[in-house]
């Protein structure tokens, strides 16, 4: 699982560049959040790490 977190540091297009190619990646596990934002990529890890409540009741 890979979180894309584009940074608006740089460039013409600040950020957009990046997240640009995030969102045509077209990859399976790809989580693209919006330019600078860290709180977005956070609670995307959050969910990847909690686990699922039908996963608990078959372990």
């Amino acid at each position: 699982m890979v979180i894309a977190l584009p940074t608006s540091a740089g460039g013409a297009l600040p950020g957009r560049a990046a997240l640009l190619s995030a969102l045509n990646s077209c990859s399976p596990g790809v989580v693209a959040v919006n330019i600078d934002n860290g709180y977005g990529a956070g609670y995307s890890a959050h969910m990847i790490n909690t686990p699922r409540a039908a996963d608990a009741v078959m372990a």
